[in-house]
């Protein structure tokens, strides 16, 4: 439930629409409902604007799948990441309009696309093996309300395939960039523009990138002030932040 129609719900009782019991059992399971194996906070899109969103791995399929549909009980829009073709399968059965992204295993139910964004954000992948996680990021800032421009395979070993997008970055208030191997492009993208990055590292490199460690280090220490980092592979993390920056 989010705050509309929390909203809706008590104007209702005010002018007697309903009766004050039949909205407690609407709210019952306010803040939290308990499952068993999961308690699923149905506050939480009250309180930060955006419903719970379940981390799919480590879950079997009938659990992503019976958390899907208490959340899209109450909400209208679900997120999931890191979920299998089973999970979907399962998903898609209760709601047709169910979608999977199989390069990052993301699922989502989209029904409410409310613009809540200020503006563009963008969302830059270094190279084409770095979309999993670049994917995981345009989807969870999509579902979020924003309008997202994906850049692909723009990496600084090619650094002149950056410069044929300047206009989408100058016209992104967020920017995202995901790159593993020695983790540069948050760097180069941050001395370009004037907005907030967020630099994803993930785990893509030979060796000595210790599985984005070495990324992740580089990102780090980047000498561009307007760079700030996410953990490694972690494209929800870069999307959600970036769309709460761009809702300010």
């Amino acid at each position: 439930m989010d705050r509309d129609q929390l909203k809706s719900l008590l104007e209702e009782v005010r002018v007697g629409g309903i009766e004050v019991d039949e909205a407690l059992n609407r709210l019952r399971h306010l803040p939290y409902e308990d499952l068993g194996f999961a308690n699923i906070d149905h506050h939480r899109e009250i309180r930060v604007g955006m419903p719970e969103v379940i981390f799919g791995k480590g879950k079997t399929a009938d659990e992503v799948a019976t958390i899907a549909g208490r959340l899209l009980a109450r909400s209208s829009n679900v997120l999931a990441t890191r979920t299998t073709p089973e999970a979907y399968a399962l998903v898609k059965e209760q709601f047709p309009e169910a979608e999977y992204f199989p390069r990052s295993g993301a699922l989502r139910v989209f029904r409410d696309k409310k613009q809540l964004g200020k503006g563009k954000l963008a969302v830059v992948s270094a190279g084409t093996t770095d979309l999993p996680v670049a994917e995981e990021a345009v989807v969870t800032a999509e579902i979020m309300g924003n309008e997202v421009v994906l850049v692909q395979d723009v990496g600084v070993a090619g650094i002149h395939r950056l410069f044929g997008h300047l206009d989408d970055f100058k016209n992104a208030r967020v920017i995202v960039v995901c790159a593993g191997m020695e983790g540069a492009l948050p760097s180069v993208v941050g001395g370009l523009v004037s907005c907030p990055v967020i630099a994803v590292p993930t785990s893509v490199g030979y060796g000595a990138h210790f599985h984005g460690l070495a990324s992740l280090l580089s990102m780090l220490n980047s000498c561009a002030s307007n760079v700030t980092v996410v953990n490694i592979d972690n494209g929800f993390g870069g999307g959600y932040v970036a769309s709460l920056i761009n809702r300010l």
